[in-house]
């Protein structure tokens, strides 16, 4: 039977409901054999983190506590300590988990809009699956994406069924999430000294109010 690993990335500053969100819907869709979660160490297309390596991580742990599978964070995005891509992760996790694994890399909407933006972004198909998640005001058809973003999913989309018993070059749109939170909105709210109950999982606030994060 074929392993099926998801892998869920990003800067997680803070980890929020949409984060849990998404890694939910894709574990009750592919029920893969583990969700891996890899926190960016130096995203080259985002600012400088507000909070720590280890406080993210810290923070995801919190959130995934209660996941409905086994939730392993790889730490090796941090460990590189240059510039991030997504494609070299995906390359390194190919080689350790070996050819014939599936792998289903997780993005939202608002990713998919920009992928052809990422280095070597047709490259991801050799190492992953692509699993996308909706989110609301960031439409999936393929008059919101870029032309080179559409022609590769119109070629590559495929059934959940395929993505869990094949290693790579698929694509899934999963039109049912509708959780639109974003780690910048995060932040701002807790500068304002604002509840942010409604954004971030409660672990993951307690967390953020003891350690004094995100403060002006």
């Amino acid at each position: 039977m074929t392993t099926c690993v998801a892998l869920l990335g990003g800067s997680f500053d803070p980890v929020h409901h949409a984060h849990v969100a998404l890694a939910a819907l894709f574990a009750q869709l592919l029920r893969p054999d583990q969700l891996r979660i890899v926190p960016a160490g130096n995203p080259w297309q985002k600012n400088a983190l507000n909070a720590s390596a280890d406080e993210r991580v810290a923070m995801i742990e919190l959130a995934f506590r209660a996941a409905a599978v086994t939730v392993t964070i790889d730490r090796r995005e941090i460990a590189r300590g240059a510039p991030t891509y997504t494609v070299d992760t995906l390359r390194e996790v190919r080689a350790e988990l070996g050819p014939d694994a599936s792998i289903v890399f997780l993005i939202g909407a608002d990713q998919l809009q920009q992928l052809d933006s990422w280095r070597d972004w047709k490259s991801l198909f050799d190492y992953a699956h692509i699993g996308v998640a909706a989110r609301p005001g960031y439409a999936l058809d393929a008059a919101a994406l870029p032309s080179a973003v559409a022609r590769e999913i119109e070629t590559r989309q495929g059934s959940l069924e395929q993505l869990r018993t094949t290693p790579s070059g698929r694509i899934f749109l999963a039109e049912t999430l509708a959780v639109d939170i974003s780690a910048t909105q995060i932040r701002a709210a807790l500068q304002r000294g604002e509840q942010a109950n409604s954004l971030i999982p409660e672990v993951v606030l307690d967390y953020i109010q003891q350690h004094n994060l995100y403060k002006i």
